[in-house]
């Protein structure tokens, strides 16, 4: 410990290749260096650091689990004599079981081993499919690297007169996590290693998670999260990193970067041995002493009542039905942020996700050309702005991305305007390819009547667009960005192997409410007054696919929310079918509620009963998506959130629905 009980603490944020352990030991190496020289006693490092977090099925292949056994020893042998405690995260292999392992190495020693307690396995997650939980292990020693090494839940370690302990990510996120009942037994400094994913308001709320539990074991915590080097196939790490002692924030590192950085703070364990003495509640013995408990149950009758209808009175609402009477406010928009002073730091952060996301695949594929389709409309105006922003953090000109317009027999002079104007005002190359005559041709080689306008009609246009993005792609050596959103997934709103395809969709994790929102939030406060002008035109257009032909007048005629309902009814049936499973009658129930003022419940059952049918039909398309990152609480991947049979049947569902009648 320093002068005046002080000790200095690091969370590092390395970068890192997915799953190339050579590569991650160097950057490892280089932040443990740079951090003994700047006077850090502990350094830790995020979960799983030495091979990545991301590496899926990866964990199960024999030689990465032996060369992050190899890559361990490499840190022991460059540390030997080097007065620093390193905490770092690999999978180790025991008696046929993986386990997700932070190691403890001091002077070239392992000082001990601490297997994860609780493996998150719901939403993206997925940890049970490769590693074994710490209660699963019997062996209290194992010989890794070479070395005997103490290894369990049950250890607690002293450096410089401070005693420490270990939580694994998720195990901060439980109801009572491990690191209460270190504190108790001494513990004064917690290191978590971690890999938490970023989503739309996460950021704060594990800020608020990593403060409290500071504060309820009156210890310090230092926590270092994985970084954007991470996989980005279905979500985006930032690289959180952050430092707490007794409830106050210390020290937070910048999220979002590609670079290795250190997170530095001086902890004052005399203060919080001090905090502890005074506070008597702070003691295990309680906790030993309490006999078993068996609870009884109380039942009150007549003071929690079912929720129930009551009949307005009043002349305005005479003629509607009967209200919900739900004594608290239920969001028509979910997945929007309230437009207050949180609105802009969540638009930035939901931004900032997919801007990393790309980045990530631009840097993985060493891409420096981008390919999108840009019609005017709100989700190709995101996907634009999305990757002029990425370039831009990249470095890249502008130049290298290819906006390409293809008029078709529906695009209207409203929506082709806005498409050439913004890729101008953009700054970004701009391609013209019209696709009359291609598909016109395609019709005569399929014998299809270019007067019947059917799905045929309507898809072979889809497919005609991402046929030319994919060969410029080729042509240009670069990726084509799916503009498609969360909203059009669910509802299956979308080509198959048309618009439904592309090599990395940044929009797939976006509800169409929510693309609405991001693109004026960027129209206010990211571009020039041309720009904004030109932003502010796209939010107020229809949102439609414009393959069928415009009216004589030139405007659209094929209104999407007319053929398959309103997009803000569809969002809210979204968020509570994906984040809480909500029976069809309990969404009807909320939506009542939320929407009294602006549909009648009929027109509300109609489009409910056309989300569920669409939602189980064309799950096929949502089984095969593309990769893109998740930004906010719910998604559709088959690789993270939703693992759905395409064949499944919505007879439950439906019967349900037609009940409500």
């Amino acid at each position: 410990m320093t002068n005046y009980g002080f000790i200095r603490v690091a969370a590092a944020s390395p970068s890192l290749k997915v799953a190339d352990c050579d590569y991650n030991t160097d950057e490892i190496l280089k932040l443990v260096y740079e951090a003994k020289d700047k006077g850090v006693a502990v350094i830790v490092f995020p979960e799983l650091c030495i091979t990545g977090y991301t590496c899926g099925d990866l964990f199960l292949q024999r030689l990465l689990i032996e060369e992050a056994e190899r890559a361990l020893q490499r840190i022991c042998e460059a540390t030997k004599g080097l007065a620093i405690t390193i905490i770092v995260g690999l999978p180790v292999e025991i008696t046929n079981k993986l386990y997700n392992i932070a190691v403890v190495v001091e002077e070239g020693r392992i000082s001990g081993a601490v297997p994860k307690t609780f493996l998150p396995n719901y939403n993206e997650f997925y940890e049970k499919r490769w590693f074994s939980p710490a209660r699963e292990l019997k062996e209290q020693s194992v010989n890794l690297c070479g070395q005997y090494v103490h290894i369990g839940v049950d250890l607690i370690f002293k450096v410089a007169d401070v005693n420490f302990a270990i939580d694994i990510c998720e195990d901060l996120w439980t109801p009572i996590p491990p690191s209460s009942f270190y504190a108790l037994n001494g513990a004064e400094l917690i290191f978590n290693l971690s890999a938490s994913n970023e989503t739309t308001g996460k950021h704060a709320y594990r800020k608020s998670l990593v403060v409290q539990q500071s504060a309820r074991c009156i210890s310090g915590y230092v926590y270092a999260a994985a970084g954007s080097c991470e996989s980005t196939t279905d979500i985006v790490f930032s690289g959180s990193s952050l430092i707490a002692e007794n409830g106050a924030l210390l020290a937070e590192g910048e999220r979002f970067s590609f670079q290795s950085q250190l997170t530095l703070a001086d902890i004052d364990v005399e203060r919080l041995r001090t905090d502890r003495l005074r506070n008597k509640s702070f003691t295990l013995c309680e906790y030993n002493n309490v006999e078993p408990v068996e609870y009884r149950r109380i039942t009150i009758n007549n003071i929690v009542k079912k929720i129930s209808f009551s009949q307005p009175f009043s002349k305005k609402t005479a003629e509607r039905k009967p209200e919900v009477d739900l004594k608290r406010y239920v969001s028509p928009t979910p997945f929007v942020p309230i437009h207050d002073e949180t609105l802009d730091e969540r638009c930035n952060e939901i931004f900032s996700i997919q801007v990393t996301g790309l980045a990530k695949r631009l840097l993985h594929t060493g891409s420096r050309t981008a390919v999108v389709g840009v019609s005017g409309g709100l989700d190709s105006t995101l996907a634009l702005l999305v990757l002029v922003k990425t370039f831009d953090k990249l470095n890249l000109s502008r130049k290298g991305i290819y906006g390409i317009t293809m008029p078709g027999f529906g695009t209207t002079d409203r929506t082709y305007n806005n498409a050439i104007k913004l890729m101008q005002s953009l700054g970004i190359s701009i391609k013209e390819i019209s696709i009359k005559e291609s598909v016109i041709q395609h019709f005569r080689d399929i014998d299809h009547d270019e007067n019947v306008h059917d799905i045929t009609y309507e898809n072979s246009q889809a497919r005609e667009r991402t046929q030319i993005l994919m060969d410029y792609a080729n042509k240009v050596n670069g990726l084509v960005i799916g503009t498609g959103d969360l909203s059009e997934l669910a509802l299956g709103w979308c080509t198959y192997n048309g618009d439904h395809m592309s090599m990395y969709a940044v929009n797939t994790g976006v509800p169409k409410t929510l693309v609405r929102t991001l693109v004026a939030w960027v129209a206010d406060t990211q571009v020039d007054k041309a720009s904004k002008t030109i932003l502010s035109d796209v939010v107020d257009t229809p949102v439609s696919p414009e393959l069928l032909p415009a009216a004589e007048d030139g405007s659209i005629v094929q209104i999407t929310e007319d053929v398959v309902g309103p997009y803000i009814l569809h969002d809210f049936f979204l968020y509570y079918v994906l984040r809480f499973g909500f029976s069809p009658s309990k969404i009807y129930f909320l939506a009542k509620h939320a929407f009294r003022e602006e549909y009648e419940h009929d027109v509300i059952l109609k489009w409910l009963k056309v989300f569920f049918r669409r939602f189980f039909s064309q799950q096929f398309k949502r089984s095969c998506l593309p990769d893109g990152p998740k930004v906010g609480s719910v998604n559709l991947s088959p690789r993270g959130d939703w693992r759905m049979p395409s064949d499944a049947s919505a007879s439950l569902w439906m019967k349900e629905l037609d009940s409500l009648e």
